[in-house]
């Protein structure tokens, strides 16, 4: 099974949008980015800030769009044609309303759940065969305050679980980049076994 050649990002451009909940995507990136020494740079044939990663595990392109969330489709689009990316080798990291902080799946296909990044992505690709990580941060209750929650930076306590689940998700990149998703979903969606202490004596 072929692996992830492109991970998107999912995010809106600029300083005030930078520590907002619609950002996680971006973060993700930027965390592999600062794990491999990398700098994202704008490439505007790709609509993006863009990066590659080294060969160990082949080629992996970093991509956030600078097109704003309900564009996101048309950079994507523009850099899996250029490289010849089909969709099955492409994993859109973003946010994901429906799970509490701290928590973080795996799947590929799907709908778009309303999230209007994943939505334009499907309607340039064509497909939602694409892979998704999803991270959650959480719901505000109401519908109507669904864009207002998004924009804004999550509570510290929120922030700490949500970088908890990114550091997770991150553990479980090299075996998306070999194409081993059954085993990544299984390692990224088994809660970790409680610490039992070594110097307790059993009866």
């Amino acid at each position: 099974m072929s692996g992830i050649k492109l991970i998107v990002g999912l995010g809106n451009p600029g300083p005030e949008y930078s520590a907002t909940r619609h950002n996680a995507g971006f973060w993700w990136v930027d965390c592999i980015a600062h794990d491999e020494r990398l700098s994202l740079r704008h490439e505007s044939k790709f609509h993006a800030n863009v990066a590659r990663v080294g060969t160990g595990g082949g080629e992996l392109w970093l991509q956030q769009p600078l097109t704003y969330m309900n564009r996101s489709g048309i950079a994507v689009l523009s850099l899996v044609k250029f490289y010849k990316i089909v969709p099955e080798q492409v994993l859109v990291v973003h946010d994901e309303l429906d799970m509490p902080p701290g928590t973080a799946k795996l799947k590929q296909g799907g709908g778009h759940g309303g999230h209007n990044g994943l939505k334009d992505i499907i309607a340039h690709l064509g497909t939602p065969n694409f892979w998704r990580l999803r991270l959650g941060i959480g719901h505000p209750g109401d519908r109507n305050e669904v864009a207002n929650y998004v924009l804004k930076p999550p509570r510290a306590e929120e922030q700490r679980v949500i970088d908890e689940a990114i550091d997770a998700s991150l553990r479980v990149l090299p075996l998306l980049r070999r194409g081993d998703f059954p085993k990544a979903m299984h390692q990224l969606h088994t809660p970790p076994k409680p610490k039992t202490d070594s110097t307790e004596v059993k009866p």
